[in-house]
């Protein structure tokens, strides 16, 4: 596939992203895709074949064993520390698959265009809107959509950055920002059904059933479709955890892959760490 970039950590257009999505479909195999908060979890994620890799301020926290869902709150500057990330971290070790940049897209200090040009000098391959406010509810909502800091501007970054022809790949959690988004021109579309279960730090009640996340999920891509039937469509969250919960929805809807960050990254150390201890430490003199 062609690129006039190399080395490591260099950028792919948007449309050699979206060729390489594709070309995975082809293979009959699903898009899979892994929020990196660290470059040793990048660099084996990588190693493992995933698709692409997403940098989110919540990996940092994720990392440091906190839940993803600091990365919500105001513990940092999310758009600085997902740019750290990938500047000191991720993209120095990442060796061929594209790197995409969590935007926070509704941040009031940021001229965003100017912020996005940053983000493709950086070097990464596209855009995603982290933190979102698509999975916040109720009166806090609409608090930020009344004072200028809702979903309209995730929205309108998601438009820039088709503009200035910058993959994106975006959160919605109801059809009709699915609707609004695929207006926007975003390229791939992930169904978020809520916070991801299990583990240290994860809920301990999905926010859905299977049965209701399978649902969603589909209410999602069919509003997304009906706009631009070229769009990727990835399942997130809630119940869908596991491999065999992957397999699940990718029979159950028309699905094109799966986003894993806790379930990728967070899962993953907290296993392997877990019985590799537990394994030293059963030796005996």
């Amino acid at each position: 596939m062609p690129n006039i970039w190399t080395g490591k950590g260099n950028p792919y257009t948007r449309a050699e992203v979206r060729d390489r999505l594709q070309a995975t479909l082809d293979q009959k195999k699903p898009i899979i895709a892994a929020g990196a908060g660290t470059g040793i979890s990048a660099k084996f994620i990588e190693k493992g074949g995933a698709d692409l890799i997403i940098i989110y301020n919540s990996g940092r926290f994720r990392m440091a064993g906190h839940g993803s869902t600091a990365g919500l709150m105001a513990y940092g500057d999310a758009n600085a520390i997902a740019m750290e990330i990938g500047e000191f971290e991720v993209l120095p070790v990442v060796e061929e698959i594209p790197v995409i940049c969590g935007v926070h897209g509704s941040d009031p200090r940021r001229r965003m265009w100017h912020h996005l040009l940053k983000v493709k000098e950086m070097g990464f391959s596209g855009i995603n809107n982290f933190p979102t406010h698509c999975i916040v509810d109720g009166h806090f909502r609409r608090v930020l959509e009344e004072t200028g800091m809702g979903f309209d501007k995730e929205i309108e970054m998601v438009r820039l950055a088709s503009k200035m022809e910058l993959f994106s790949i975006v959160y919605v959690a109801t059809p009709e920002e699915a609707q609004q988004m695929a207006e926007a021109g975003a390229d791939a579309i992930i169904a978020h059904v809520g916070t991801t279960v299990g583990g240290s730090v994860g809920v301990t009640g999905a926010s859905c059933s299977m049965a209701e996340a399978v649902e969603r999920t589909q209410q999602i891509i069919d509003a997304g479709k009906a706009i631009n039937p070229a769009i990727f469509f990835l399942a997130h969250g809630g119940p869908i955890n596991t491999p065999e919960d992957v397999r699940q929805v990718l029979e159950r809807t028309n699905v094109q892959g799966f986003v894993g960050a806790s379930s990728l990254e967070r899962m993953g150390v907290e296993e392997s760490l877990t019985e590799l201890t537990r394994t030293f430490k059963a030796l005996n003199f």
